[in-house]
This record gives C-alpha cells, sequence and structure tokens, in this order.
C-alpha cells in the first residue's frame, strides 16, 4: 500500500515538474519567393473624349456604355437640315459654271473676237481713205474708238472666260465653297477616333450639343494597366520589370500576369503609399474598366533560403530575434534577416539549418533558460495568391 502510494506521488511530481509543451519550427532551407501583396484597379492609359465642333440637335445615338467601337465608327448624328442646303447650293453653283457660265463665257470671248477683227479692220479702212483726203478725220476717229471699246470687251471676255475655265478661279472658288459646305456637314457625324470601349456617355436624342462638351468618354484599347497603391516602406523592394500575379475580384479562378512599368516618384502623405503601374500584355478579355484586383509582385526569390515562419519572429526598432530552443531550455537569439515572404522570412544569420524556434513567439511569456518540450509544427508555405476578396496588406510582413 505504502509503494502503490509512493508510486503515485512521483508520478504526480514529475508530471508537475515536467516542462510544458510548446509548438516549435525546425529551421530548414527551402525555397523562398518575396512578395509585395496590394490591391488595385484597372485602368487605361490611353483614353479620349469625343464631342462636337459645331452647335446642334442630336438627331440620333448609336453607342452605348461598354460598347467596343473602330476607328471612324459613328457615334452620334445631329439634324443638318440647313447644313445640308449649303451642300446643295454649293453644288448647284459648280454645275451652272459647267453647263452654263462657261459656255456663255467662251460663247462671248469668240464674239469679242469677231467684233474686235470687224472694228480694226474698219479703222484700218477709214485711215486710208482719211489719208486719201476722202472722208474726214471725225469719221476716222469714230472708227478708232469703235476699235478700242471692241478691244475693251475683248479683254473684259478674255477675263470672264479664264475664270470660268476648267481649273480657274471661279471654278477654285466654287470647289473651295463645296468642300466647306461638306466639311460643316460632315461635322453632324460625330465618329470614334480609334478604336476602344466606351466608358461614359453623356447625350441623349433630342440633346442640344455644342462645343466643348463631353459626348462620350473611351478607353482606347490594346493600353491597359493596373494602378496599385503600395506602402511606401516596400519602396525599396520595388523595381521596373518585376512579374507579378494578378487576380481579379470578379474572375479568382483566372490568374494572369503583369510587369511593374511605373513607380512613381513621389509619396502620397496623406495615405502613406507610392504609386504602382503594371503593364498587362496579353489583356484577357474579361478585364473591365476599374476593376478590382489583387495583386502579387514577386520583388526576390531564393531557390535555397534559411528560412522561419514570420510568427516565430520578434521584431523591436529594426531589429528582429526568435526564441530558440537548444537542450530543452529557451534562449533569445538575435537574428539578421534578408527576404521577407508573405509567409516566410529569409534568416541571414543567428541560426543554422536544423535548429528549433517557437512557434508564435510574440504570445509567450517565457525567459532565457526556461525548460519547454517541442511540438514539431510544419511550416505551410502558401504559394498561390490570396483568395480574391479578402483585404490584402500592402506590405511585405
Amino acid at each position: 500500500m505504502l509503494l502503490a502510494a509512493g508510486l503515485l506521488l512521483a508520478t504526480l511530481l514529475y508530471l508537475w515538474m515536467r516542462p510544458e509543451q510548446r509548438p516549435a519550427y525546425r529551421v530548414e532551407a527551402r525555397p523562398l519567393v518575396q512578395q509585395v501583396v496590394a490591391t488595385g484597379r484597372v485602368i487605361s492609359t490611353s483614353r479620349s473624349q469625343a464631342g462636337s465642333e459645331i452647335v446642334g440637335t442630336v438627331l440620333e445615338r448609336h453607342v452605348s456604355e461598354g460598347d467596343q467601337v473602330q476607328p471612324g465608327q459613328l457615334l452620334v448624328t445631329l439634324r443638318a437640315t440647313d447644313l445640308e442646303a449649303e451642300v446643295r447650293e454649293a453644288e448647284a453653283a459648280l454645275q451652272r459654271l459647267e453647263k452654263s457660265t462657261r459656255p456663255e463665257a467662251q460663247a462671248r470671248l469668240r464674239q469679242a473676237e469677231a467684233q474686235l477683227a470687224q472694228a480694226a479692220r474698219e479703222a484700218r479702212r477709214r485711215e486710208e481713205l482719211f489719208t486719201r483726203q476722202l472722208i474726214a478725220r471725225e469719221s476716222m476717229e469714230q472708227a478708232q474708238a469703235q476699235e478700242s471699246v471692241a478691244q475693251a470687251t475683248l479683254d473684259a471676255a478674255r477675263a470672264s472666260a479664264t475664270a470660268a475655265q476648267a481649273g480657274g478661279t471661279e471654278e477654285r472658288q466654287l470647289r473651295e465653297r463645296l468642300a466647306a459646305a461638306r466639311a460643316q456637314l460632315a461635322r453632324t457625324f460625330i465618329r470614334a477616333q480609334r478604336a476602344g470601349v466606351v466608358l461614359t456617355r453623356n447625350v441623349e436624342p433630342g440633346d442640344l450639343v455644342q462645343p466643348g462638351r463631353v459626348l462620350f468618354e473611351i478607353a482606347h484599347a490594346g493600353s491597359t494597366e493596373i494602378e496599385v497603391p503600395v506602402d511606401e516602406k516596400n519602396l525599396a523592394v520595388l523595381q521596373l520589370g518585376q512579374p507579378a500575379q494578378c487576380i481579379a475580384d470578379a474572375w479568382p479562378e483566372r490568374p494572369f500576369a503583369a510587369t511593374v512599368n511605373y513607380i512613381a516618384p513621389g509619396v502620397d502623405a496623406t495615405r502613406g503609399t507610392v504609386t504602382v503601374r503594371l503593364r498587362v500584355d496579353p489583356v484577357p478579355e474579361f478585364l473591365r474598366q476599374d476593376m478590382t484586383v489583387s495583386v502579387n509582385i514577386e520583388t526576390g526569390r531564393r531557390e535555397q533560403a534559411l528560412a522561419v515562419p514570420n510568427d516565430a519572429l520578434l521584431t523591436s526598432d529594426g531589429r528582429a530575434a526568435v526564441l530558440a530552443v537548444d537542450g530543452g531550455r529557451v534562449s533569445r537569439r538575435a537574428v539578421s534577416l534578408g527576404l521577407r515572404g508573405v509567409a516566410m522570412t529569409e534568416v541571414t544569420g543567428g541560426l543554422a539549418a536544423g535548429d528549433w524556434v517557437l512557434a508564435d513567439a510574440a504570445s509567450l511569456q517565457l525567459d532565457d533558460g526556461d525548460r519547454v518540450r517541442l511540438r514539431p509544427q510544419e511550416a505551410h508555405v502558401k504559394a498561390d495568391l490570396p483568395e480574391a476578396g479578402r483585404e490584402l496588406p500592402a506590405s511585405l510582413d
């Protein structure tokens, strides 16, 4: 009986003095990717605004928001009764020139030439008669005056015929007038200048439009980017050309690639962020303007790095440490860090492969020398993108 009681007491004493078991990670070399995780929106780097060059009333609207448009595609037709009349009037004037004015001018020229020849013959005849003293001077001077009138008439007829001839001054003026009338009429047909997608429309049939009013905003095709505000503390690890993986919240099962092609030279002081833009090429057909996109920018990679899970790290004043376990006793050990991933961080000094560190270190109340028992934990590293719709930290840690 005493022996049994002694054994029970010894067992209870052993259990009471036995160190508490704590979850721990074994330090190992593994592949490590450093990423900046953030959320941005789809933007178009090139947009245009379509408007009217003239004052007019909208007769018909041909496109709406979301429509794909091609260069030259009709967007809006304006009522143009007066401009159509100006075109018809200019065309009629040109036809009159070709069918009436020009032939009449040629006929007047031929008549003036004949009249001048007749007047010249009569003047020479009377000059001869006057020389032979057969007529009075007055008669000769009358013939000479008629010759001068006939010459002036011929000059005027020749000028009119020259102006009315093909390619002449009058035809050029009429053709310029017709071209101006047609150009003005063409302004009643508002067309897309480049291929793209209609983002906004601000016009309906019956509206009175005038120059300066924006009728449509069009995002040009082939120039899609993602704009991301990134915490300024990550600025040092960002570089142009870095690859990224993106997921649109509306299409979580269809990730696509992008590349950093712009880093803002300044920081937004109110938010503490720097604007980064990523080029998307090729552009997935499902992307829409202003769509929310989750972004993982790869800022570093190691094929083999000595790494520990982030919850094993203690950080203070820019310094890092871990709670290492050696021989069953805890020791706070300073470490140097390298690449920082979403779940794991590279340790470049202070630890060696095979060492053990306690998990969830920040929550433990342990001192150097405290005894613990280890409960090995697997360091799970999530390699894919965060779930769409979840709030994403724009930082490394």
